[in-house]
């Protein structure tokens, strides 16, 4: 992505200090429910006779170039544009960059940008080319309300007569940044529970060559060993992934999700990663990847791998 386009996300996306899959719409569950809170939520307990750790690795990816990402424009969720000839090039790109990743299961936004980008990755895939999707509204990049369709200048004059800072300000009819972090605990907490009844439902199976291929398949491609040596040694008796999950989302949404991963979840970070990359918005089909351990009545542990890579795109 060029420096324009991230820099048309970055004054809203800030912490505070289509073709050929099955589809399947999944609806948005109430994000001010109780328990999501500020805080990190623990995990409910499991099916009887499931494991005691259960990990699965998480691989998110932002949507491809548009137009109007070119141009400074905000689209948040009522622009509802599609991708741009570079755009579509991208998802290819990093279709082919993940294409012999073994996903178990896919989510995407059911924002255009996002639905095509992830057709376009699984397109290139030598095992998902045929798994469902699932589109969930809680995937959706951040509302700016009456800001939505008009240049990022206009964002920025609207916040400095309100006599607030751009990346804290909420435009009317927008949400405010705790809202879009409510929406990522919701969904994250969602994929959590249902990663886990899953495992315990297959316990009863043979799951253990599965779940190395699902490593392995990540392994070739990257650095796991590096950064996650305890979680991929199978002399050190923690299990193998249950799952791989991909998700095509947005900048703002993933700076906030990955803000929560950070600051509430103690996410441990590769010593390559640089400080300012902690902060600053995934560019265009940028890919992140995150391991996660699960453990009865604990909060999720997570280690991540790489955030906001663009090797594909050199």
């Amino acid at each position: 992505m060029t420096q324009e386009a991230v820099s048309a996300y970055s004054c809203g996306a800030g912490r505070r200090p289509s073709g050929g899959s099955a589809v399947s719409e999944v609806s948005p569950q109430c994000s001010s429910r109780a328990g999501l809170g500020r805080r990190a939520v623990a995990i409910a307990s499991p099916p009887s006779g499931h494991v005691r750790m259960t990990r699965f690795a998480l691989t998110v990816v932002r949507h491809g170039e548009t137009r109007l990402n070119k141009e400074k424009i905000l689209q948040g969720q009522g622009v509802d544009e599609p991708l741009s000839e570079t755009g579509f090039k991208q998802a290819a790109a990093a279709g082919r960059f993940l294409n012999k990743v073994k996903f178990t299961h896919a989510f995407s936004s059911d924002l255009m940008r996002a639905k095509q980008t992830m057709h376009g990755i699984l397109k290139q895939s030598m095992f998902c080319k045929d798994m469902t999707i699932k589109y969930d509204s809680r995937l959706r990049e951040r509302k700016y309300g009456t800001a939505e369709g008009k240049p990022l200048s206009e964002l920025r004059a609207m916040a400095k007569a309100a006599g607030e800072e751009c990346p804290v300000f909420t435009p009317p009819q927008g949400e405010t940044l705790d809202q879009v972090e409510m929406r990522g605990k919701d969904f994250f907490e969602f994929l959590c529970q249902l990663i886990l009844k899953e495992a315990g439902q297959k316990e009863q199976c043979s799951a253990g060559a599965q779940r190395n291929n699902l490593e392995a398949s990540l392994a070739e491609i990257f650095p796991l060993e590096k950064n996650c040596s305890s979680e991929v040694n199978s002399d050190s008796g923690t299990p193998g992934l249950v799952a791989s999950v991909l998700v095509v989302s947005h900048g703002a949404y993933m700076r906030s999700l990955f803000g929560y991963f950070l600051t509430d979840l103690k996410c441990s970070l590769p010593a390559s990663l640089r400080k300012f990359e902690l902060s600053s918005v995934s560019p265009n089909t940028g890919i992140s990847l995150f391991i996660i351990s699960l453990e009865e009545g604990k909060e999720p542990t997570m280690k991540c791998v790489c955030m906001n890579l663009q090797d594909h795109l050199s």
